[in-house]
């Protein structure tokens, strides 16, 4: 019956409540959790201004600057949900800033990844007589039969490309959807062909995962090289916040619009699930500050330098072998 009574509630079928609205209706628990939660957002943000100052003196650039963006990804996110939280109306707008800041990380990360081994010029000094798997998630994990890429420039440019895309691409859609919502055009709950959401979010979408495989097969490739550099809880960190960002929030979205989530005033149920997600974001995003933060605040050492003759060593190690078990042979 309770439910009937939330279904015909008129602020069921309303915008998203006003701020003020939020403040008058909070209860001494919604009054701690709001509290708590803001709370968290804000540590997020300020153990991430102090991690960058502590990296600009520590650590040299380019590698400084991959670092800092990539750092930011869960405290700029946190931050976002901690507005939408407050702001219901400009959920639009903080969620679109929190996903351009994260396709920016794609690419940053795999900057990384590369700086970590002393740049592209070390990298393929270091790895220019190996190939690549590119058989790898989220396009081709399915696909083993795929050949092996040889590292080459371009090769190393086309993966750089593929990522670099995403982060250009996604700022043009974020912007274009702003302005198509505007003129009324663009609706995220809108899911007929007419609308223009139907047409963006899907695309982004493809972008999206082009922009994954390049990192994943550097990731594959370097995960044992940079072993010492801790590359692997990095990438899962790395991994966590898109999963929590993306996936988690689009699925939170979903049920809403299906009505799965109820309708509670003064929040209609595509609005209540947009809360719950940000909430859930600023808990999730705070921890996941803590942990980056004990893995890219400390003393970077560079990796010993390549050996261009590890191969020949290796075959002539090889041969050294073969000749003498031929010779134990009878």
């Amino acid at each position: 019956m309770n439910n009937l009574v939330n279904i015909s509630h008129p602020s069921c079928f309303q915008k998203p409540p006003l701020a003020l609205d939020i403040i008058v209706h909070l209860d001494m628990f919604g009054i701690i959790l709001y509290a708590v939660l803001t709370l968290m957002a804000t540590v997020s943000m300020l153990v991430y201004i102090e991690e960058c100052a502590y990296i600009y003196r520590k650590v040299k650039t380019p590698k400084k600057t991959a670092i800092v963006w990539v750092n930011g990804a869960a405290p700029i996110i946190a931050t976002m949900s901690c507005l939408g939280m407050w702001i219901p109306r400009a959920t639009m707008f903080t969620d679109m800033t929190g996903a351009t800041y994260f396709a920016i990380v794609v690419y940053k990360f795999l900057v990384l990844m590369l700086e970590e081994c002393g740049g592209d010029e070390e990298f393929l000094k270091r790895c220019g007589k190996q190939k690549l798997r590119i058989s790898t998630g989220p396009c081709c994990c399915c696909c083993p039969c795929l050949p092996h890429v040889a590292i080459t420039r371009r090769t190393l440019f086309l993966l750089k490309l593929g990522c670099f895309q995403f982060a250009v691409l996604k700022m043009v859609f974020t912007i274009l959807s702003i302005i198509l919502w505007t003129n009324d055009n663009y609706n995220v709950a809108d899911m007929e062909i007419t609308g223009a959401a139907i047409w963006i979010n899907p695309f982004v979408g493809i972008l999206t995962i082009i922009a994954l495989w390049p990192v994943a097969i550097m990731f594959v490739h370097l995960r044992s090289i940079l072993q010492s550099q801790r590359i692997i809880p990095k990438y899962a960190m790395y991994q966590l916040v898109l999963i929590l960002s993306q996936l988690q929030s689009a699925i939170i979205n979903i049920l809403a619009m299906n009505g799965t989530i109820a309708c509670t005033p003064p929040y209609s149920s595509q609005a209540r699930g947009y809360l719950m997600s940000q909430q859930l974001l600023i808990l999730e995003m705070f921890i996941i500050t803590l942990v980056t933060r004990l893995l890219y605040r400390r003393h970077y050492d560079p990796l010993p330098p390549a050996d261009l003759y590890q191969d020949d060593n290796d075959q002539n190690a090889k041969f050294i072998q073969q000749t003498e078990a031929e010779e134990s042979i009878p």
